[in-house]
């Protein structure tokens, strides 16, 4: 074998080993969703994070593929069925190596939805809204930032997805929990009561898996191991904001509340990851701390916002963690970026870069929630999007699926 093909394999076993890391993230999502809702509803739960997979991965191979990647324009790629063309060729791997890395962040931004809208979602209208995410509204945003299109012309960095892949499933999850309305019992006479979980220790696993996937999400996105030391640095900043998310989670709920939370500080490494996702490459480690630390701070006073003052019934604070520290991590690549051929506003680079994360943010945000509106109220109006007062209260897994999580 030749130093070209020799390479070229290298190149495909890292897009498809890291590739297979991003796919356990499915897991992670799973085991945080069900350990932080009701066992009443872990079948639903666990049912919904495999299905979203299953269907994403067809419905990405058939249409959506060819929507984020195929030429097209600056806002539609193309109707490229099957993903027969070739987008792998010009980064020197195969197509199919390409396609599955990219099904794979698909995935990820579909099911970040369900944990918002957990224990009181039709099943039938998730599957629905699920494939409509993956076919269509993740690619077409997707397509302006990673697929050539007008904000990637415009100077966008978004390096693993903070915006393309967490704000967007993060948005569609606020739409779909505002429209839904609270579970049963959640706010009473004007006061909130916790519902919670039934199990930390679930949650815990989950996140530890999603860590681990993030070191398939963020170094995999390089796409090659032609730059050893930019890999490695990604893996470090990618660690490090993590880190800090979780300390800054437990210190700013020790002082808040007079003790330090799991729950929350689990949060706070989730926020640090997605914050850091889109400028990994570029930052220091020093700088990904601080990132980390913000957005662990950050997701402390969302998670209250939403539930107190907005009273946006959030059971697993995905939309905190996943659209507010998504669109954060993308603006601060703005003022933090400092290597791999992109300055920010801390380090010379002046204002151009920042103002382009934020048209880039607020660009996205309002396809991701104006698309939700119609896509949630479509579903409420039609099929329907809510389950019954009896089949909430009693649990989703005896009505819906007639198969409880513990017997």
């Amino acid at each position: 074998m030749d130093l070209a093909g020799l390479t070229s394999g290298l190149n495909t076993f890292w897009v498809l080993i890291t590739g297979a890391l991003v796919f356990f993230m499915q897991a992670g999502f799973a085991l945080v969703e069900a350990g932080f809702t009701r066992s009443k509803n872990t079948t639903n739960i666990l049912f919904k994070n495999l299905m979203d997979f299953c269907i994403g991965t067809l419905v990405f191979w058939l249409i959506g593929y060819g929507i984020m990647f195929g030429a097209g324009n600056g806002f539609f790629g193309n109707l490229e069925l099957f993903s027969k063309t070739d987008h792998g060729a010009a980064l020197g791997i195969p197509n199919m190596a390409f396609f599955f890395f990219q099904l794979v962040f698909a995935a990820t931004a579909a099911t970040i939805v369900s944990g918002a809208m957990a224990e009181r979602t039709k099943f039938i209208s998730y599957l629905v809204y699920s494939a409509v995410i993956s076919t269509i509204i993740y690619p077409i945003s997707g397509h302006w930032i990673w697929g050539g299109g007008w904000l990637a012309q415009m100077g966008m960095h978004d390096f693993a997805g903070s915006t393309v892949v967490h704000s967007v499933g993060g948005w569609l999850a606020l739409t779909g929990a505002w429209i839904l309305g609270p579970r049963i019992g959640k706010y009473k006479n004007g006061k909130i009561y916790a519902i919670p979980g039934h199990s930390i220790t679930l949650g815990a696993l989950g996140v530890f898996i999603l860590w681990l996937g993030w070191f398939g999400f963020n170094p995999g996105s390089t796409l090659s191991l032609s730059n050893p030391e930019l890999v490695a640095n990604i893996f470090v900043t990618t660690n490090a904001a993590a880190a800090a998310g979780g300390i800054a989670a437990l210190a700013i709920t020790w002082i808040r509340y007079g003790k330090p939370g799991l729950g929350m500080s689990l949060n706070g490494v989730l926020a640090g990851l997605v914050a850091i996702t889109a400028g990994c490459d570029t930052v220091t480690p020093g700088g990904a701390i601080l990132i980390g630390l913000m957005a662990g701070t950050l997701v402390v006073f969302a998670v209250e916002f939403f539930d107190k003052v907005v009273k946006i019934d959030d059971p697993v604070g995905a939309i905190s963690v996943h659209a507010i520290n998504g669109a954060f991590g993308t603006i601060m690549v703005g003022l933090f970026a400092e290597g791999n051929g992109i300055k920010g506003l801390f380090y010379g680079g002046g204002t151009d870069l920042l103002v382009t994360q934020l048209i880039g943010v607020g660009a996205v945000a309002a396809w991701a929630i104006g698309t939700g509106l119609v896509l949630f109220l479509g579903l409420k109006h039609s099929i329907g999007l809510r389950v019954t007062k009896k089949e909430e209260e009693n649990g989703l897994d005896y009505y819906e699926h007639g198969e409880k999580a513990y017997n």
